[in-house]
């Protein structure tokens, strides 16, 4: 017989046939969990089912990473792994590597993938993230035309300043074709000349969500030139367009109330800044009007004339001065004339002689005031009050009491 083989050759051949197998080298499979069993050396094997079949499964210890639960039979699951057989029993199984619930396990774990790669691209990084303006009169909606997202977003911007302009540029949230559809208004958004752009919907499951957390989308609100404000579904929702974006609200109501400024509150604000500079005007105003007094009245005191006039009434005060000065020394100088002519007169030789005395010269016309000036026969002249007597001493006659 030709061609024949041993069991071993047949296996080994099948199993070169299923490791050239580009797809069976890295696949996900879905299915039920049966049969699962924890090994003591940490092994996992179980199997995935479905209503067409069975697939056996394997989890070696040195792959536990690659799972972040406890599996249990029941658990609906994604599992990635390769398919081949295990050459001895001539039986192939999935030998897994990572697995993950199905479902929002599922877009938990695309999620975490794309949300890592962004980030390594630098795409959530703060650099790159733009202010958004205090005063926008423009304001772009991304959002879906009807439902509550949009009537919170106008009724909160209508309340706090009804003079901004709210732009809506209709989207699918949700769904087939709701990714393309945020790109497309962003986009004509980009064209609108707005401030600032709000991109968001009102609170879903992930699945529901799942649109806001497309790379098309992040890439989308990444390039545009506008400054974006995310805000999808409640605050405890978080999606890649959170990430991205300029700025997150946890909410669309807060997104409205980020970015509309409230006009009453700045009218408020006008009015008491107007107020308070008012007050600060009238302030000014009287403390310069004091300023100006004082200095008019350091010109007054420095002015030419009233310089001039202040001199001509130190010189009037002088000259009032200086004549009562002089006035009590004349008067000073009369009374010691007074005085002097009073001692003079006490000494004049004519009072003595009006008294009853005489003044006697020799014939030299020398004052005679001792007879020891004079002898007997000499001629002597005798002053009175009202004449001259010329006599001769007939004699001389000491006395002891002798007047002086």
């Amino acid at each position: 017989m030709k061609n024949v083989y041993t069991v071993g050759q047949v296996n080994r051949y099948i199993k070169n046939m299923f490791d050239q197998d580009f797809m069976l080298n890295r696949i996900y499979v879905k299915g039920e969990v049966s049969n699962c069993k924890y090994h003591p050396k940490g092994h996992i094997y179980f199997s995935l089912k479905d209503e067409s079949g069975t697939i056996s499964c394997i989890l070696f210890a040195g792959s536990r990473g690659g799972i972040a639960f406890r599996m249990q039979d029941g658990q609906q699951v994604v599992v990635s792994g390769t398919v081949t057989t295990y050459e001895r029993d001539g039986k192939y199984q999935l030998y897994a590597k990572e697995i993950i619930l199905d479902g929002a396990g599922l877009l938990a774990q695309r999620f975490q993938e794309l949300k890592e790669e962004l980030e390594e691209m630098g795409m959530f990084d703060a650099g790159y993230k733009r202010p958004v303006p205090m005063y926008a009169q423009r304001i772009g909606i991304v959002t879906a035309p009807t439902g509550a997202a949009i009537r919170d977003i106008i009724h909160i911007a209508k309340r706090r300043n009804p003079y901004v302009q709210l732009i809506i540029s209709p989207a699918l949230v949700q769904g087939e074709g709701a990714k393309e559809s945020i790109v497309k208004a962003i986009k004509r958004l980009e064209m609108q000349d707005v401030d600032v752009i709000i991109v968001g919907r009102g609170g879903g499951s992930m699945e529901d969500l799942w649109a806001f957390n497309e790379e098309e989308v992040a890439r989308a609100i990444f390039e545009c030139p506008i400054p974006v404000i995310s805000a999808v579904g409640h605050e405890t929702d978080t999606t890649i367009a959170d990430y991205v974006a300029d700025l997150r609200a946890p909410t669309p109501s807060a997104a409205a109330e980020l970015s509309v400024y409230p006009y009453h509150d700045i009218q408020k604000k006008i009015d008491e800044t107007r107020t308070s500079c008012r007050h600060l005007m009238v302030q000014r105003i009287q403390m310069e009007r004091l300023r100006l007094r004082q200095r008019e009245e350091v010109f007054r005191r420095l002015h030419p004339g009233t310089i001039l006039a202040s001199q001509r009434q130190r010189a009037a005060n002088l000259e009032e001065a200086i004549r009562r000065s002089m006035k009590e020394a004349l008067k000073h100088a009369r009374e010691e004339l007074r005085v002097r002519i009073q001692t003079i007169e006490a000494m004049s030789p004519m009072k003595k002689l009006n008294q009853g005395y005489a003044f006697a010269t020799d014939e030299k016309g020398r004052s005679v005031r001792s007879i020891k000036q004079i002898k007997k026969g000499d001629r002597i002249t005798l002053y009175v009050t009202d004449g001259v007597i010329h006599t001769t001493v007939e004699g001389t006659e000491e006395t002891n009491d002798g007047i002086k």
